[in-house]
């Protein structure tokens, strides 16, 4: 991983900025809670707080949206799920990217914008999910899609290969992003297919998420850019 090292050239790629340690303690943390809180049966958090596509059928929103004490529960999961994994595996494998594409983002948006942009790609996976899944009653969970935001911009990030200015996003119909993108949809197609990944748990690879959050991260990359760089080059149209 040494060539996603900070584009300034000053800090060097294993030196982690604290928001990224900080949000690994609270995946592992959360799922330390799920674990060892709640080890009998934590498939109720999975209900209530997992990515339920069904949850967003007419049949629940009729019988459900106009109740005080649920009015949260359609827009709370877009984010909370994030927060819940199905293993150590699971969570500690999600840990290990965030450690490779995190500091990048981080150091060049700073950590309030690394951690808006990290939710609205997770909920962007989640959105994918739900418009290919319409009314599974299978919870998704996992940071991974919000993850895989971070990679994308990450990616747009690197150094340009081109007279453009310094710090300059790569557009996302350059060569490199496209081949990116192409070999990210390959990879997910076939882990979902196959169920790599998941620990040997059995589960499914939720890789319509996973393409949903980099989606998301390729698209608000650069205005997100131009709020932590609002002086400078902060990227190319797009």
């Amino acid at each position: 991983m040494a060539f996603l090292k900070d584009t300034s050239g000053s800090q060097p790629f294993l030196r982690v900025p604290g928001i990224v340690l900080w949000l690994i303690i609270v995946l592992l943390g959360a799922h330390a809670v799920r674990v060892w809180i709640f080890p009998q049966d934590s498939n109720w958090l999975f209900i209530d707080y997992g990515f339920v596509p069904a949850r967003y059928s007419h049949a629940y929103l009729t019988s459900h949206w106009y109740s005080p004490s649920s009015l949260p529960n359609p827009v709370l999961p877009f984010v909370t799920y994030m927060f819940l994994h199905g293993s150590w595996t699971h969570v500690i494998v999600n840990c290990v990217w965030l450690l490779a594409f995190g500091p990048v983002v981080a150091r060049r948006f700073g950590s309030p914008l690394l951690v808006v942009f990290f939710l609205l790609c997770g909920a962007g996976g989640a959105a994918a999910h739900l418009a290919l899944n319409w009314a599974d009653a299978n919870p998704l969970i996992g940071a991974s899609a919000g993850i895989s935001g971070l990679m994308a911009a990450a990616f747009r990030m690197l150094p340009v290969e081109t007279r453009a200015a310094p710090n300059t996003l790569a557009p996302i119909l350059s060569t490199r992003i496209i081949v990116w993108t192409l070999l990210w949809v390959g990879v997910n197609f076939v882990a979902g297919k196959m169920g790599l990944g998941t620990g040997g748990t059995g589960d499914v690879v939720a890789w319509q998420a996973h393409l949903g959050g980099y989606a998301v991260g390729l698209i608000l990359a650069l205005p997100f850019d131009m709020i932590a760089r609002p002086r400078g080059s902060s990227g190319t149209e797009s």
